[in-house]
């Protein structure tokens, strides 16, 4: 930013001693200026604050001043001088924007909108105006009303990359794909980036061009082979199960990130996917020590001790320390529930369960909507033969999830067992059109990979 002389006037018929002192008060200014600009904001707030008792209406030393303590994250006197600045002089388009820009750092986002908006008021064509009104648009998600803002800050200065990059991520997230894209090239032709090549495999993703997306992440991940670039790489390829390539970067990503959960995660969710269980275990076990109360990668580490017990003892574990983590959580209490059930059950016939359907119990006392607590409590009922008993959990597992096939099998045993043919062969009506139209385990895997993947990227792990 340039800086003029300070505007104090001098007459031409004033006493050489009041010219000599605008002249030093000039020479001080400047060199405040210079040391700002040289990064030595001590010194720079030392020389502005010895001026200002002189000159205590001057715009320039409290726009500079404000600016010098903003750079030493003195936001609250920042903020001070900026105000006085704006007032001063209310038509200066850079002070309202410096004044913003301090409120935004001070977490004071609609008073920094205000500031922002009269600046684009002043100057409409500013790049710096529209492009600060804009990027607040976009951080507080409300993507239709950055982009005009955005685009005439592209229009106003074609060659800036970052707010180019901006209004392409604003074009992705408005679901804008081909403005998205074109952008996004366009950007790249002017400067080469793993982001730039992360956002097109995001636009290609959107678009159903699965093969274009993979070598868009591939190409982010070598460019900047970071935790985050090599997980969208991966999951990628596990979402359209593309398995062994995905297993793979997964497990170069946990080699060179090993305190990545997120990555421990994917990893055993691709080893589940392609039937290796015993592999899925082992890596779902470390995301779980690495993360243990993040729910995600529990319900497959669950699945894949079903086809995997021989680690029953370290699985059951987790299961208690993620039940003890979570004390409120249905969830952790019916996965803790099930580990117990199936690993004791496959080392002793005679496991108490009386401790299982407690759980099971208090599972669905704090979640009432988790269908899957009421299947395993009338499984529990039915293994027992306590048949009239595990049918009203079978129909409550029922009406909460229709689509679970396993309810309806379960369910049509149940009735032949009480004698209820008619209604046991209505169940097995309904399990066969469930498995006809592939309402299967494979389906509900496919969208908690997808759910793990976007949830992900959005809550994006920090880099180690």
């Amino acid at each position: 930013m340039a800086f003029a002389l300070l505007a104090v006037l001098v007459c031409a018929t004033e006493p050489p001693a009041a010219a000599v002192e605008q002249n030093n008060l000039d020479r001080d200014f400047q060199s405040a200026v210079a040391q700002y600009e040289a990064g030595r904001y001590p010194e720079a707030a030392a020389q502005l604050e010895k001026i200002l008792p002189q000159v205590p209406e001057s715009f320039e030393v409290h726009e500079l001043l404000g600016l010098v303590y903003a750079a030493q994250s003195q936001n609250e006197r920042a903020r001070e001088h900026l105000e006085k600045a704006v007032r001063l002089n209310p038509n200066s388009a850079s002070a309202r924007t410096n004044l913003g820009n301090n409120l935004l750092e001070l977490g004071k986002p609609d008073l920094a909108e205000q500031q922002f908006k009269k600046a684009v008021a002043l100057e409409p064509g500013s790049y710096d105006a529209n492009h600060n009104l804009g990027e607040l648009y976009a951080r507080s998600n409300k993507f239709p009303e950055a982009i005009p803002y955005l685009e005439r800050a592209q229009h106003a200065k074609p060659s800036a990359y970052d707010n180019g990059y901006d209004l392409a991520l604003a074009y992705l997230l408005a679901n804008r794909l081909p403005e998205a894209r074109e952008l996004a090239q366009s950007l790249l032709k002017q400067k080469d980036t793993a982001e730039l090549h992360n956002l097109l495999a995001e636009v290609e993703e959107k678009s159903g061009n699965f093969v274009i997306a993979v070598n868009q992440y591939q190409a982010a991940a070598h460019m900047d082979p970071s935790e985050s670039n090599i997980f969208d790489w991966g999951s990628e390829l596990l979402l359209h199960r593309t398995l062994e390539p995905a297993i793979e970067v997964f497990q170069k990503g946990f080699e060179r990130f090993p305190n990545s959960a997120r990555m421990a995660i994917g990893l055993g969710m691709a080893y589940y996917s392609l039937g290796k269980y015993d592999d899925a275990v082992k890596s779902l076990l470390r995301a779980a020590d690495l993360a243990p109360s993040d729910p995600r990668g529990y319900p497959f580490l669950s699945r894949a001790f079903d086809s995997s017990p021989s680690q029953a003892e370290d699985v059951i574990e987790r299961f208690r320390r993620y039940a003890q983590l979570e004390p409120a959580s249905g969830q952790a209490l019916y996965y803790y529930a099930v580990s117990l059930w199936k690993g004791k059950r496959a080392q002793d016939p005679n496991v108490d369960l009386s401790q299982i359907e407690s759980l099971l119990k208090k599972s669905i006392a704090l979640a009432p909507n988790l269908a899957e607590a009421h299947l395993q409590l009338g499984n529990l009922y039915s293994d027992q033969r306590k048949y009239r008993e595990a049918i009203p959990e079978y129909l409550k597992a029922r009406e909460l999830n229709p689509d679970l096939a396993d309810v309806h099998y379960r369910l049509a045993q149940a009735y032949v067992r009480t004698g209820e043919n008619d209604l046991a062969q209505e169940e097995l009506r309904t399990y066969q059109q469930l498995r006809t139209q592939h309402l299967s385990d494979l389906d509900k895997q496919r969208a908690e990979i997808r759910q793990f993947v976007y949830s992900s990227k959005q809550g994006s792990e920090a880099k180690p």
